[in-house]
């Protein structure tokens, strides 16, 4: 656990207070930012803002100066170069080696459903996308979208796909963040792996052009 004063940084914001679950209301939304700063918080120190409230019973995490209690995680990217990522479906997890076979991370994850499983095989990564664009095509059939039409949803870490976006070759297929970290491993996804945004914000800085990407399980 680590000592963290909030700074003034934290509660400026942008926010967007009442972010929809509905695809279709998201993409009329100008942006898609974390709803206040203890969501912000929770997110930052890779914590659940159930959590962060229990280790700081009463606090106002709207008040600059305050001190608080958070978990102490790295602040800092790694770039350790990944050659091969292992994305086990039955396991619902995620691992990544570099080129000498060494396990370089490990993260739990989302992987498809019975609805729209995941691929498998072997595929590749075609490039990293920060704070991505969502565009939704009614061929995609979500659950739940009844648009016909495709749209767009802005930018931000309440974006469908959070933060990250990891292409693969696979057509239509990515390794991509949430907006909602504390259903990582216990939900399903719409086919892509799905893992928290810090966790897809570290691959991210780690993959690169070529890495391949194996399914199994």
């Amino acid at each position: 656990m680590a000592d963290y004063a909030i700074t003034e940084a934290d509660v400026k914001g942008p926010f967007t207070k009442n972010v929809p679950a509905n695809f279709e209301a998201m993409a009329k939304l100008p942006a898609l930012d974390y709803p206040g700063p203890r969501d912000e918080l929770a997110e930052r120190f890779h914590m659940s803002q159930a959590l962060l409230a229990t280790l700081n019973p009463g606090a106002d995490f709207a008040r600059p100066g305050r001190r608080i209690v958070v978990t102490d995680v790295p602040q800092k990217s790694r770039h350790t170069r990944v050659a091969k990522v292992v994305i086990d479906k039955s396991a619902r997890t995620l691992t990544a080696f570099d080129a000498d076979g060494n396990l370089v991370a490990f993260y739990p994850a989302s992987i498809g459903s019975a609805e729209k499983p995941a691929p498998s095989g072997e595929f590749k990564v075609k490039g990293v996308a920060h704070n991505p664009t969502y565009h939704y095509d009614p061929r995609f059939a979500f659950k739940g979208v009844k648009a016909q039409h495709k749209f767009t949803i802005r930018p931000g870490p309440k974006n469908p796909v959070g933060i990250v976006w990891i292409d693969l070759s696979a057509p239509s297929y990515g390794i991509h963040g949430t907006p909602s970290p504390e259903k990582i491993g216990k939900t399903e996804s719409h086919g892509c792996i799905r893992l928290t945004n810090w966790d897809a914000f570290d691959l991210a800085g780690m993959v690169h052009r070529g890495t391949v990407v194996d399914f199994v399980g």
